[in-house]
Protein backbone atom coordinates (compact mmCIF):
# COMPACT_ATOMS: atom_id res chain seq x y z
CA UNK A 1 0.00 0.00 0.00
CA UNK A 2 2.51 2.49 1.39
CA UNK A 3 4.30 2.25 -2.30
CA UNK A 4 1.44 2.45 -4.32
CA UNK A 5 0.70 5.01 -3.14
CA UNK A 6 4.11 6.39 -3.50
CA UNK A 7 3.80 6.46 -7.39
CA UNK A 8 3.10 9.88 -8.07
CA UNK A 9 5.40 11.55 -6.06
CA UNK A 10 8.17 8.78 -7.74
CA UNK A 11 6.98 9.81 -10.98
CA UNK A 12 7.68 13.30 -10.05
CA UNK A 13 11.36 12.13 -8.77
CA UNK A 14 12.11 10.08 -11.76
CA UNK A 15 13.81 13.04 -13.49
CA UNK A 16 15.34 14.89 -10.32
CA UNK A 17 17.15 11.41 -10.23
CA UNK A 18 18.39 10.77 -13.31
CA UNK A 19 19.31 14.88 -13.76
CA UNK A 20 21.59 13.87 -9.99
CA UNK A 21 23.66 11.38 -12.08
CA UNK A 22 23.76 13.80 -15.22
CA UNK A 23 24.99 16.77 -13.04
CA UNK A 24 27.04 14.24 -11.10
CA UNK A 25 29.42 12.84 -13.86
CA UNK A 26 29.01 16.41 -15.38
CA UNK A 27 31.00 17.78 -11.53
CA UNK A 28 33.87 15.18 -12.39
CA UNK A 29 32.33 12.79 -9.89
CA UNK A 30 33.35 8.70 -10.73
CA UNK A 31 30.34 6.63 -11.72
CA UNK A 32 30.90 4.38 -8.44
CA UNK A 33 31.26 7.67 -6.65
CA UNK A 34 27.75 8.96 -8.18
CA UNK A 35 26.04 5.49 -7.50
CA UNK A 36 27.79 4.91 -3.76
CA UNK A 37 26.79 8.45 -3.21
CA UNK A 38 22.51 7.66 -3.79
CA UNK A 39 23.03 4.57 -2.01
CA UNK A 40 24.53 5.79 1.18
CA UNK A 41 23.14 9.06 1.31
CA UNK A 42 20.16 9.38 -0.44
CA UNK A 43 19.30 12.87 0.08
CA UNK A 44 18.69 14.35 -3.32
CA UNK A 45 18.79 18.28 -2.54
CA UNK A 46 21.91 17.72 -0.29
CA UNK A 47 23.21 14.91 -3.21
CA UNK A 48 23.26 17.80 -5.57
CA UNK A 49 24.91 20.37 -3.19
CA UNK A 50 27.56 18.21 -2.49
CA UNK A 51 28.48 16.94 -5.73
CA UNK A 52 28.42 20.70 -6.79
CA UNK A 53 30.98 21.73 -4.17
CA UNK A 54 33.46 18.59 -5.07
CA UNK A 55 33.19 19.98 -9.01
CA UNK A 56 34.60 22.91 -7.12
CA UNK A 57 36.94 21.33 -5.45
CA UNK A 58 35.56 22.93 -1.74
CA UNK A 59 37.11 21.62 1.29
CA UNK A 60 35.07 18.35 3.16
CA UNK A 61 34.65 20.36 6.17
CA UNK A 62 32.43 23.09 3.76
CA UNK A 63 30.81 20.08 1.91
CA UNK A 64 29.80 18.33 5.67
CA UNK A 65 28.25 21.65 6.68
CA UNK A 66 26.63 22.89 3.71
CA UNK A 67 24.69 19.14 3.35
CA UNK A 68 23.97 19.41 6.79
CA UNK A 69 22.56 22.74 6.51
CA UNK A 70 20.89 21.99 3.28
CA UNK A 71 18.84 18.53 5.49
CA UNK A 72 17.76 20.84 8.20
CA UNK A 73 14.76 20.00 7.10
CA UNK A 74 14.76 16.36 8.15
CA UNK A 75 14.31 17.41 11.89
CA UNK A 76 11.31 18.83 11.23
CA UNK A 77 9.90 15.71 9.63
CA UNK A 78 11.15 13.45 12.17
CA UNK A 79 9.66 15.53 15.05
CA UNK A 80 6.13 15.32 13.24
CA UNK A 81 6.74 11.60 12.93
CA UNK A 82 8.45 10.84 16.50
CA UNK A 83 4.77 10.72 18.30
CA UNK A 84 3.72 8.00 15.93
CA UNK A 85 7.05 5.92 16.15
CA UNK A 86 7.15 6.10 19.84
CA UNK A 87 7.97 2.58 21.03
CA UNK A 88 8.77 0.93 18.03
CA UNK A 89 12.66 -0.80 18.01
CA UNK A 90 15.63 0.14 17.03
CA UNK A 91 15.57 -2.27 14.09
CA UNK A 92 12.76 -0.07 12.20
CA UNK A 93 13.44 3.30 13.65
CA UNK A 94 17.41 3.42 11.95
CA UNK A 95 16.04 2.20 8.30
CA UNK A 96 12.90 4.51 8.83
CA UNK A 97 15.03 7.39 10.09
CA UNK A 98 17.74 6.89 7.02
CA UNK A 99 14.79 6.18 4.35
CA UNK A 100 13.28 9.37 5.03
CA UNK A 101 13.03 11.52 2.45
CA UNK A 102 10.44 14.86 1.78
CA UNK A 103 8.35 12.58 -0.50
CA UNK A 104 8.19 9.72 1.36
CA UNK A 105 7.17 11.89 4.40
CA UNK A 106 4.34 13.58 2.53
CA UNK A 107 2.70 10.28 1.55
CA UNK A 108 3.43 8.36 5.27
CA UNK A 109 1.82 11.39 7.28
CA UNK A 110 -1.22 11.31 5.80
CA UNK A 111 -1.29 7.68 6.96
CA UNK A 112 -0.33 8.55 10.20
CA UNK A 113 -3.04 10.59 11.05
CA UNK A 114 -6.01 9.08 9.85
CA UNK A 115 -7.77 7.90 12.96
CA UNK A 116 -8.11 4.10 12.70
CA UNK A 117 -6.10 2.51 15.59
CA UNK A 118 -4.18 -0.17 12.79
CA UNK A 119 -0.74 -1.79 14.30
CA UNK A 120 0.65 -1.86 11.05
CA UNK A 121 1.18 1.78 9.58
CA UNK A 122 4.78 1.50 10.18
CA UNK A 123 4.72 -1.21 7.53
CA UNK A 124 2.55 1.31 5.16
CA UNK A 125 5.87 3.37 5.70
CA UNK A 126 8.54 0.67 5.42
CA UNK A 127 6.84 0.14 1.99
CA UNK A 128 7.15 3.53 0.77
CA UNK A 129 10.53 4.02 1.74
CA UNK A 130 11.68 1.29 -0.11
CA UNK A 131 10.04 2.50 -3.14
CA UNK A 132 11.55 5.56 -3.11
CA UNK A 133 15.00 4.44 -2.74
CA UNK A 134 15.33 1.82 -5.13
CA UNK A 135 13.43 4.25 -7.34
CA UNK A 136 16.51 6.57 -6.88
CA UNK A 137 19.05 4.25 -7.36
CA UNK A 138 17.24 3.14 -10.84
CA UNK A 139 16.93 7.06 -12.03
CA UNK A 140 21.00 7.57 -10.24
CA UNK A 141 21.63 4.43 -13.14
CA UNK A 142 19.91 6.16 -15.93
CA UNK A 143 21.52 9.04 -15.37
CA UNK A 144 25.38 8.15 -15.46
CA UNK A 145 24.39 6.41 -18.70
CA UNK A 146 23.02 9.38 -19.41
CA UNK A 147 25.30 11.75 -18.53
CA UNK A 148 28.07 10.29 -20.74
CA UNK A 149 25.87 10.68 -23.81
CA UNK A 150 24.06 13.61 -23.79
CA UNK A 151 24.62 17.34 -23.66
CA UNK A 152 23.71 20.05 -21.69
CA UNK A 153 20.73 18.01 -20.08
CA UNK A 154 20.42 19.19 -16.69
CA UNK A 155 19.39 22.84 -18.32
CA UNK A 156 15.99 20.68 -19.87
CA UNK A 157 14.17 22.11 -17.08
CA UNK A 158 12.46 18.16 -15.89
CA UNK A 159 12.71 18.98 -12.03
CA UNK A 160 10.05 21.83 -12.21
CA UNK A 161 8.04 17.88 -12.09
CA UNK A 162 8.94 17.32 -8.42
CA UNK A 163 7.67 20.53 -7.61
CA UNK A 164 4.25 19.91 -9.24
CA UNK A 165 3.78 16.81 -7.51
CA UNK A 166 4.26 18.29 -4.74
CA UNK A 167 1.95 20.77 -4.89
CA UNK A 168 -0.24 18.27 -5.74
CA UNK A 169 0.27 16.64 -2.69
CA UNK A 170 0.22 18.77 -0.30
CA UNK A 171 -2.75 21.44 -1.19
CA UNK A 172 -5.42 18.41 -0.14
CA UNK A 173 -3.98 18.31 2.99
CA UNK A 174 -4.56 22.29 3.74
CA UNK A 175 -7.74 21.05 5.80
CA UNK A 176 -7.65 23.99 8.69
CA UNK A 177 -7.24 27.47 9.11
CA UNK A 178 -3.81 26.86 10.92
CA UNK A 179 -2.51 24.44 8.36
CA UNK A 180 -3.53 27.28 5.93
CA UNK A 181 -1.68 29.95 7.48
CA UNK A 182 1.20 27.34 8.09
CA UNK A 183 2.07 26.60 4.13
CA UNK A 184 1.13 30.24 2.53
CA UNK A 185 3.77 31.96 5.52
CA UNK A 186 6.13 28.77 4.83
CA UNK A 187 5.74 29.50 0.76
CA UNK A 188 6.11 33.08 1.26
CA UNK A 189 9.31 33.68 3.27
CA UNK A 190 10.50 30.66 1.16
CA UNK A 191 10.68 32.71 -2.17
CA UNK A 192 11.58 35.98 -0.17
CA UNK A 193 14.43 34.00 1.43
CA UNK A 194 15.58 32.13 -1.82
CA UNK A 195 18.65 33.96 -2.40
CA UNK A 196 20.35 33.31 1.00
CA UNK A 197 23.14 30.76 0.85
CA UNK A 198 22.85 26.82 1.23
CA UNK A 199 19.41 26.70 0.82
CA UNK A 200 18.72 28.08 4.46
CA UNK A 201 15.78 30.23 3.22
CA UNK A 202 13.80 27.16 2.88
CA UNK A 203 14.55 26.36 6.45
CA UNK A 204 13.79 29.57 7.68
CA UNK A 205 10.83 29.63 5.37
CA UNK A 206 9.69 26.63 6.86
CA UNK A 207 10.44 27.64 10.56
CA UNK A 208 8.50 30.52 9.88
CA UNK A 209 5.26 29.06 8.91
CA UNK A 210 5.20 26.45 11.97
CA UNK A 211 5.52 29.90 14.09
CA UNK A 212 2.94 31.37 12.03
CA UNK A 213 0.68 28.72 12.39
CA UNK A 214 1.17 28.17 15.86
CA UNK A 215 0.09 31.87 17.01
CA UNK A 216 -2.98 31.41 14.36
CA UNK A 217 -3.85 28.29 16.63
CA UNK A 218 -3.57 30.01 19.90
CA UNK A 219 -6.33 32.73 18.70
CA UNK A 220 -9.03 32.32 20.36
CA UNK A 221 -11.97 30.70 18.12
CA UNK A 222 -13.94 33.74 17.43
CA UNK A 223 -10.82 35.91 16.40
CA UNK A 224 -10.05 33.64 13.56
CA UNK A 225 -13.75 33.21 12.36
CA UNK A 226 -13.71 37.38 12.77
CA UNK A 227 -10.22 37.20 10.40
CA UNK A 228 -11.84 34.89 8.03
CA UNK A 229 -15.35 37.12 7.84
CA UNK A 230 -13.52 40.26 7.35
CA UNK A 231 -11.05 38.67 4.65
CA UNK A 232 -14.09 37.90 2.72
CA UNK A 233 -15.70 41.04 3.30
CA UNK A 234 -13.23 43.39 1.81
CA UNK A 235 -12.47 40.68 -1.31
Amino acid sequence: MGARDSLPVIVGAVPFGIIFGVLAISAGLSPAATLGMSLLVFAGSAQFVAAGLIGQSSALLIIVFTTLVVNLRHALYAASLGPYLAGKPQRWLLPLGFWLTDETYAVVIKRYIKADQSPFKHWYHLGSSIAMYLNWQICTIVGLVAGTRLQDMESWGLEFALAVTFIGIVVPMLRSVPMLACALAAGSLAVLLRDLPHQSGLMLGSLGGIVFALIIQRLPLKKRKAGINDQEASA
